[in-house]
């Protein structure tokens, strides 16, 4: 695929480029202790150092400040102060991104929003839930469910991911089918700007037609356009009735058929549709204590969930009817159905152990990606190929959301080859495999977002208008660049 024409004199080869920020002046640390709490700066390298890791090792921040306010109103004064300073901020959540997007340089300040972790209000007349943004995740669905009510974001790093960084990057999960992406669960937002002013859209309506739904500009957006602070999230009755089941399959095809007969016979139901391939499967029960439900190997495997409200165990005649259709129709070759919720938990974590497995099968090329989901067949096809022949010996570990398109296109080592020798192949294997999902019309980041790892990438597949809007966008919200500079797509 060639490349897209660049507006404005990008070069998408080009590395990502650095704001109009100064360097640190050696006065900010003491004008930020005048201003905000004791507790709230940081400037001592032991006190620095866990904000500074990130998740896969690929970056080292170097952030000489860090700040942890525990109020917006603090906030503000922190971005104010950095402001007037020429300084630049990264935002950070739970820090458990998977593209670099909260990375800091040694001229930026460092914010982490973890002090701020009040749960506010929970309304369950109104189904909604007022928190601030450096809550838990996990936390947060504790707290719906104790009021009777569900918060259906659900992610590998919940125990750790906090919902402000969710947001910030548009997180997905299990249960997108269903309920949608973290935009479509948010219903009011509270955000910081560049200059330190706070925009108060924290309103809990389901309905709001007065204007712009500025929310959205800062839901997906890095950080690169407003540090969230507070939030109005969506609630749902809860779910009493859960089926889960694990099938076996010859291939994709056979996945994009059952989850067809699935949500034509039990709708929305279908809350959750996983693909897991069979090398995936395979480390999960070599690396992560995983067992094979199968008494045989299978190429391909999918994992189904149906829930809802009713009477428990009025589902199972339900799911019971798709797979005797299923294997009517050739189209699974054998699974095993749930019979509580230990051996739901059970089947879940032969779906939620690949990507730590992964890591103990040794060096990994990760790919987020997304195309229309009656097109994953051939995505799978053709990007199986042409890895294969690019690199014979590589092992694709394909996992995810087939449910909503979006597949995590992994990469492992070949027998006998060197990590540092296959993590070389990086953008070689990128380029390959992100070009295919171009071809199809679809997505190079799903879920992870874009950060400094797909910067340069996302030069080379965004449309040349739609990077000219998200330009005028950010230079209108932030015009020095000092929110999250180097980001999503690194212009100035």
């Amino acid at each position: 695929m060639s490349s897209p024409p660049v507006p404005l004199g990008l070069d998408p080869d080009a590395a990502p480029a650095v704001s109009r920020a100064r360097a640190i002046p050696t006065d900010l640390a003491a004008r930020l202790r005048a201003a905000l709490p004791e507790e709230a700066v940081l400037t001592e390298e032991g006190d620095r150092g866990a904000y500074l890791i990130e998740e896969r090792s690929l970056y080292r921040g170097e952030a000489p400040i860090v700040l942890r306010p525990g109020t917006t109103e603090e906030v503000a004064t922190a971005v104010r102060i950095c402001a007037e300073a020429g300084v630049a901020i990264v935002p950070q959540g739970g820090n458990t991104g998977l593209v670099g997007g909260t990375v800091s340089a040694a001229h930026e300040v460092l914010l982490s929003l973890g002090r701020m972790n009040r749960i506010e209000e929970v309304d369950p007349l109104n189904f909604t839930m007022t928190v601030q943004a450096g809550c838990i995740l996990a936390n947060i669905q504790a707290a719906a469910e104790a009021a009777g009510r569900l918060f259906p974001l659900s992610l590998g790093a919940q125990g750790s991911a906090q919902i402000g960084g969710n947001l910030a990057s548009n997180a997905g999960g299990i249960n997108v089918l269903r309920y949608g992406n973290a935009r479509e669960l948010t219903l009011g937002l509270e955000v910081v700007l560049a200059d330190g002013r706070v925009w108060n859209g924290l309103r809990a309506l389901h309905k709001d037609n007065t204007g712009y739904a500025l929310k959205h500009l800062f839901i997906g957006s890095e950080g690169t356009l407003g540090i969230i602070t507070r939030a109005v999230l969506k609630l749902f009755p809860p779910l009493t009735d859960r089926q889960v089941a694990f099938c076996a399959l010859r291939d994709p095809a056979d996945a994009l058929a059952l989850l067809s007969m699935a949500r034509d016979r039990a709708g929305e139901a279908v809350t959750a549709f996983e693909i897991v391939s069979g090398f995936a499967l395979e480390i999960v029960t070599r690396h992560a204590g995983g067992q094979d439900p199968m008494a045989e190997r299978h190429p391909w495997y999918a994992l189904i969930e149906l829930a809802g409200s009713g009477e428990s165990g009025a589902l199972r005649p339900v799911l019971e009817s798709v797979l005797e259709r299923a294997f009517e129709a050739e189209v699974v070759a054998d699974a095993a159905i749930a019979d509580s919720l230990e051996r739901a938990a059970t089947l879940w974590r032969l779906r939620e152990g690949i990507p730590e497995a992964q890591k103990r099968a040794g060096g990994s090329i990760k790919h987020d990606v997304s195309v229309p989901v009656s097109r994953i067949p051939a995505f799978l096809e053709r990007a199986g190929t042409a890895v294969t022949a690019a690199l014979p010996g590589v092992h694709v570990c394909a996992f995810g959301h087939l449910g909503d398109g979006n597949i995590h296109y992994n990469l492992s080592q070949p027998e006998g080859m060197e990590k540092a020798v296959f993590l070389a192949r990086w953008e070689e294997m990128n380029g390959i495999v992100h070009d295919i999902v171009a071809d199809l019309g679809g997505s190079i980041s799903a879920e992870h977002g874009i950060g400094l790892l797909k910067a340069r990438e996302l030069l080379r597949y965004k449309d040349p208008v739609e990077l000219d809007l998200m330009r005028r966008v950010r230079a209108t919200l932030d015009p020095r660049h000092l929110l999250n500079p180097g980001k999503m797509f690194g212009l100035v």
